[in-house]
C-alpha cells in the first residue's frame, strides 16, 4: 500500500470513531432519561455529527485532488457516505425525543439504542480491517456478524411496533413512538448498508 494511501482509510477509520460515540451517548441519554436536559444534550449530540461531517469532508477534498487511489474514487466517496448516514441518524433519534416531547423512555428504545452501539463497534471493526482487505481473513466474517445483529434489530422493531398497536391508548403518543422506532431501524439499516458496501468494494477489488 502506498504510503498516502493509508489516509482514506485512517480516515474512514475515524467517522466510525464519531458514530461510536454517538451512539454510546445516545444510550446515556435514554437510560439517565431528562426532558428538561434535552436541549444540552441535543448540542453534545449535535458535536459528534458536526465531527463526522467534518472528516466526510476532508475525504471530498481529498478525493477532489487525488490523482491516484486505493480503490476507485467513486466507492471510497460512497462508502464515507454511508457511515456519515450512521451518525447522521443517531442524532435525528435524540432529535425526535426533543420533537415530540417525550415523557418517560420505553424499555424498547433503551434496548434498541444498545443494539446500536453493538452495531457501531462491528462496523469499526470492519472499517479497522478494510485497509488490509486483500489479505484479510476476519473482514468477511466480521460483516455477516453485523449482518446478525441487524437482524435482532429488526426483531426487536417488529416486537416494539405491535406493542404499541396493542397497549397504547394515547394516538399521539402512538405515532410519536413509531416515528421513534422507524428512524431507530433506519440506523441499524445504515449500519448495515455501510458494511455492504464495503463488502461490494472488496469484491470489485480482489
Amino acid at each position: 500500500m502506498a504510503k498516502g494511501d493509508k489516509f482514506y482509510f485512517d480516515n474512514l477509520v475515524k467517522s466510525t470513531v464519531y458514530s461510536g460515540q454517538a451512539a454510546a451517548y445516545l444510550v446515556e441519554c435514554l437510560e439517565q432519561y431528562d426532558r428538561e436536559k434535552m436541549e444540552e444534550r441535543l448540542q453534545k449530540m449535535h458535536e459528534f455529527e458536526h465531527s463526522a461531517d467534518g472528516v466526510k469532508h476532508e475525504m471530498s477534498d481529498a478525493l477532489a485532488k487525488a490523482f491516484v487511489t486505493p480503490v476507485d474514487r467513486e466507492d471510497l466517496d460512497l462508502v464515507s457516505q454511508k457511515l456519515d448516514d450512521v451518525t447522521d441518524i443517531i442524532e435525528e433519534i435524540l432529535q425526535q425525543f426533543y420533537m415530540y416531547d417525550i415523557k418517560t423512555v420505553q424499555p424498547g428504545a433503551v434496548a434498541f439504542a444498545a443494539l446500536l452501539v453493538k452495531s457501531c463497534t462491528l462496523l469499526g471493526e470492519v472499517v479497522q480491517e478494510f485497509e488490509n482487505f486483500k489479505r484479510s481473513k476476519k473482514i468477511l466474517q466480521q460483516i455477516i456478524e453485523l449482518n446478525s445483529v441487524e437482524e435482532e434489530c429488526d426483531k426487536l422493531f417488529l416486537r416494539s411496533m405491535r406493542e404499541l398497536t396493542t397497549q397504547s391508548t394515547d394516538v399521539l403518543e402512538t405515532v410519536s413512538w413509531r416515528k421513534i422506532y422507524q428512524c431507530f431501524e433506519a440506523c441499524s439499516d445504515a449500519c448495515e448498508h455501510a458494511a455492504e458496501c464495503i463488502r461490494s468494494v472488496i469484491i470489485k477489488n480482489t
